[in-house]
């Protein structure tokens, strides 16, 4: 059994390029250098386990960026509202090694980038797994 945080990125991956059309599949681990904006980075992952001694559960929290061009923060505040959206209350499909229990999200912060154009929405969601 591997960290769950591996197959909770793959679902997330999944669900946001499915549910967010205005990135049009622009949902990566790893950002290419031409990328077209706007798009979704999936950032860091921490993974924490429950301290529960009745079962084998941890917490994952996930660090989502959102990344536009677009003139103002409407873009970027539309698309970290899709994602919201589109992991609220989601079952997600963690394979045979994890149950999915739930998923909330704890915060996003929203940022001007230094280069004066490009604006960043920093969301954090906490899910909770457990051995299957």
């Amino acid at each position: 059994m591997g960290d769950p945080s591996l197959d909770l990125q793959k679902a997330i991956n999944l669900r946001l390029r499915t549910d967010i059309a205005a990135v049009d599949n622009r949902v990566f681990d790893r950002v290419p250098a031409d990328v077209a904006f706007p798009y979704i980075e999936l950032g860091e992952f921490q993974t924490l386990d429950d301290g529960a001694q009745c079962h084998d559960g941890m917490e994952v929290y996930a660090t989502l960026h959102a990344w536009s061009r677009a003139i103002g923060q409407v873009e970027v505040k539309t698309i970290a509202g899709a994602m919201r959206g589109a992991l609220r209350e989601a079952e997600l499909d963690l394979g045979p090694d994890w149950q999915f229990l739930e998923i909330a999200h704890q915060d996003t912060r929203y940022l001007k980038d230094p280069d004066g154009v490009t604006s960043h929405a920093v969301l954090t969601f906490k899910a909770l797994v457990a051995a299957a």
